[in-house]
């Protein structure tokens, strides 16, 4: 039966990700920690500050585990909410699990509490990275109805590894920031068409700021998730230096695209249809850059 990712809670999509009863809460609703700030803003709190974290087991193999519930406050990191996923990454300095998992689905900061969450997001980060450098394989899978913005855009491009649904967005800016920043004109929040062919899961596969695309699927989210237990990324300057490269490269090559479709275009692909036909076919725009031609 096919379990839409998209439409599931936080909880939902752990406990359908992970082998069935292995997965064990830490500071689950129960302890109530929650932010120190919203109730100063009259703003209504969440027992789990918007964010479920613990460990389990995934094909039998012991992962750490964290999703973002995109129905409180659009998933947006706050002081606690960023605690608790830099203790994760710190527990799995401990624990040396085949994986940390990130369910991520967020607008970014939390405006109520900004300081606090720009300072969390930094946290998260070395945090993350700490835990790439001892060769733990961190994976991100977003797939959520509110994408993957702003701080938590530059969390999951720190990762190991990307998995999206086409259903799945993923940027630094959100569209409605960029209409408030630039005006409609520069960009439309309210285009969907445009909204998804720019920050969208295809998109991001054919550039290659996204690993794998899947369908909007718990299941196929989770056969992606075994697919890479334990397979770190080396994280070292000679690494950086060749993504640098491609960046750069990519950035020669389609600096002069007003739009996606202007991409895909220049870059041989035909407009994608559907993520059954783009697997299929291996395109992926990034791998074509240092040869010319489609993988």
């Amino acid at each position: 039966m096919n379990i839409s990712f998209a439409e599931s809670s936080a909880r939902a999509r752990v406990a359908h990700l992970l082998d069935a009863q292995s997965f064990h809460e830490i500071l689950g609703p129960s302890e109530r920690i929650v932010s120190p700030h919203l109730a100063l803003l009259g703003v209504p709190s969440s027992f789990d500050d918007g964010v479920v974290v613990g460990r389990g087991t995934l094909a039998g193999q012991p992962v750490l585990i964290a999703a973002q519930e995109g129905a409180f406050m659009g998933g947006g990191v706050g002081e606690v909410h960023g605690a608790k996923l830099v203790g994760l990454f710190k527990r799995a300095l401990r624990d040396k699990p085949a994986a940390v998992i990130v369910l991520a689905e967020s607008g970014g900061v939390r405006l109520h509490e900004a300081n606090a969450g720009l300072i969390a997001v930094s946290e998260v980060m070395r945090a993350l990275l700490d835990a790439r450098a001892q060769g733990i394989a961190v994976i991100m899978l977003i797939g959520g109805a509110n994408g993957c913005f702003g701080g938590m855009g530059l969390i999951a491009r720190c990762a190991d590894h990307v998995v999206m649904s086409d259903m799945g967005r993923l940027a630094m800016s959100g569209p409605e920031v960029i209409e408030s920043s630039h005006g409609v004109e520069e960009y439309d929040s309210r285009d969907r068409a445009l909204v998804w062919r720019t920050t969208g899961g295809k998109h991001r596969y054919l550039i290659g700021d996204c690993d794998q695309l899947v369908e909007d699927d718990v299941a196929a989210f989770r056969e992606a998730a075994i697919g890479l237990l334990g397979q770190s990324v080396p994280l070292n300057l000679a690494a950086m230096e060749a993504e640098h490269a491609l960046l750069t490269e990519r950035l020669t090559r389609f600096g002069g695209c007003s739009d996606a479709l202007d991409v895909w275009r220049l870059a041989g692909v035909p407009e994608p249809l559907h993520v059954a036909d783009l697997e299929a076919s291996g395109m992926h725009v990034l791998k074509s850059l240092t040869t010319g031609e489609l993988a």
